[in-house]
């Protein structure tokens, strides 16, 4: 499973001409699972995008979480975080079947809610994402499937 988290002022998604998920300050996350991930997984990274400290304290260290700032998480699912570039054109061969892949972001998603409110895009969907990058900070977050 990977990510890629943005600190954001704002973010949103929009999905044939209707806005389906919008923020303020808070976490805009790209959100791939690759073809062994399973919940296991998902409740790590939930865990972690929620409590991982990228917001200035007082003294402008980065030492509050998005839930410390009273901001909210805004996913969106991204297959291509799993494409392979050999030459030119990426396989995208690594990243979860369609049908999995809906119920592991479903999954995610309620798991995240746990800890902090959260906005989405909308799987297998054609998206535009708008936002404003606040840093600008971007974390890659990983973890892969352990046997």
């Amino acid at each position: 499973m990977k990510l890629v988290v943005q600190r954001v002022t704002n973010a949103s998604v929009e999905v044939e001409g209707e806005i389906t998920g919008k923020i303020d300050d808070g976490l805009m996350v790209l959100v791939g699972f690759g073809e062994n991930d399973t919940t296991q997984e998902a409740d790590y990274l939930a865990r972690k995008v929620a409590k991982l400290r990228v917001f200035p304290d007082e003294n402008g260290k980065m030492n509050k979480s998005v839930i410390d700032i009273g901001g909210k998480l805004l996913l969106v699912p991204q297959f291509t975080l799993y494409g392979k570039v050999k030459k030119y054109r990426p396989s995208f061969h690594r990243a979860l079947k369609p049908d999995k892949a809906t119920e592991l972001f479903d999954y995610f998603t309620e798991k995240c809610g746990e800890y902090i409110d959260v906005e989405t895009g909308v799987f297998g969907a054609f998206m535009k994402v708008d936002l404003l990058n606040n840093g600008p900070v971007t974390i890659l977050l990983e973890k892969e499937y352990e046997e």
